[in-house]
């Protein structure tokens, strides 16, 4: 009897040791994909002018309180999404204590959505407007992990809490090279609000959006909450440098960098015997800008010889412009032959306006890929007039045969004519 005990008590304990053996495995894999999960805040302006009645009838917290609950219940299962509000708890006159409202109503992790659509329920218009402090506070909520990074910023009025200007925090924030976007959503049509909105949504590749009813508020909610979950390639953050010797060399990736007004910047680049180099950039013009502006965007040898550019103008009218070029490699005999070393160089003629700061310097995103050249017979061109001009005389050829053929058809149908 008691040996049948011991041996019961010994099966239980094999079980119960295979069972924690089971878990933490499932709890490493949990963990590894919560740190590659793509995060969300949704930062919302609970400021007291939400009370104004415009919506569709209703207040406009009214509007985003619905558009919040449809949003939750719409939000991937692989989407860590949190709530941020601003000015939702001091409801007095001190400035510098209604600047420091802003409040995570809801964390960012896995979503529980009667608890998130319960907190969004208690919410009431109260205070300031302090944009730039919640983006500040915002960004930290989405610190960590290696997936996209989003704030969905929806307000319905200026930040009331200067000099911490919002455009600037978020420049700030974009300059970090964490890869983290603000889309912003304005609930009126007001041309101020509009700038500041769409300065902060450009400064970090993001978008700004006017809405007037609550149906469209839920629907662009939605869309970028379901941005957030699609894959993305995050971009790393680089440094060129003032010449081709002391550029950092890059391998193909997306990179972030700074330029500033007028300035050039140098990459490396090693491409091998029978490789293209393919890059492209792009320069948001992220401030106030004096039209007429361009970028170029250069590959020169080591010893300063260009080997091709590209280059793109604007005309105050684009908020980016962007140009690329591309470089093959030709093929060598020698199994070992080194990698060219191409100096990548990118050079704006951007001037700012009056009174606008030029630091920090504009956003730059540079895209390198260094791909397998095209073999002749894969090459797209070798079907075109790009391989010579077989394909034209070709054309030529069987055009002079159609045109003898419809010429003697036509003379034997009217002699057959003048015959009958």
């Amino acid at each position: 009897m008691i040996r049948t005990q011991r041996l019961a008590a010994g099966v239980c304990a094999l079980l119960a040791a295979l069972t924690a053996g089971l878990a933490f495995p499932a709890g490493a894999v949990a963990d590894e994909t919560t740190a590659t999960a793509p995060k969300v805040d949704l930062v919302l302006d609970v400021s007291g002018s939400m009370r104004t009645k415009d919506m569709d009838g209703g207040t406009r917290m009214a509007a985003a309180k619905q558009a919040f609950n449809e949003v939750l219940d719409a939000t991937p299962e692989n989407v860590l999404l949190g709530i941020r509000t601003l000015g939702a708890n001091y409801p007095g006159d001190d400035q510098k204590t209604g600047c420091k409202d802003t409040a995570q109503l809801y964390p960012v992790g896995p979503l529980d959505r009667t608890e998130a659509k319960t907190a969004v329920a208690t919410l009431s218009p109260t205070g300031w407007t302090p944009i730039g402090p919640a983006l500040l506070k915002a960004a930290g909520d989405l610190d960590g992990g290696t997936g996209s990074k989003r704030i969905v910023l929806i307000s319905d009025g200026e930040d009331t809490c200067a000099p911490l200007d919002p455009c600037e925090v978020a420049r700030e924030i974009a300059a970090k090279g964490i890869g983290l976007t603000i889309d912003t959503l304005g609930l009126v049509p007001n041309v101020k609000m509009r700038r500041q909105l769409s300065c902060i949504a450009e400064a970090t590749g993001g978008t700004y959006t006017s809405v007037e009813h609550t149906d469209e508020l839920t629907d662009r909610v939605n869309q970028l909450v379901d941005r957030a979950a699609d894959p993305v390639v995050t971009p790393v953050a680089t440094e060129g440098a003032a010449s081709c010797s002391a550029a950092p060399a890059l391998k193909s990736g997306l990179y972030t960098d700074r330029e500033e007004f007028g300035q050039e910047r140098w990459y490396k680049v090693d491409v091998k015997p029978g490789q293209e180099l393919r890059a492209s950039v792009s320069v948001a013009a992220d401030r106030a800008m004096n039209p007429d502006y361009g970028v170029l965007l250069r590959a020169v040898t080591v010893h300063g010889r260009e080997i091709v550019r590209g280059e793109a103008a604007g005309n105050g009218r684009t908020d980016v412009i962007s140009t690329g070029l591309r470089y093959p490699k030709a093929e060598s005999d020698d199994d070992e032959a080194p990698a060219e070393t191409v100096c990548v160089q990118v050079t704006n003629s951007y001037s700012a306006a009056a009174g606008v700061k030029t630091t920090p310097g504009m956003p730059l995103e540079l895209t390198v890929d260094v791909v397998g050249s095209p073999s002749p017979a894969g090459d797209v061109a070798s079907f075109g007039l790009g391989r010579g001009w077989w394909l034209l005389g070709v054309l030529v050829l069987f055009g002079f045969l159609v045109g003898v053929l419809w010429g003697w058809v036509s003379r034997w149908r009217i002699a057959v004519w003048r015959t009958n």
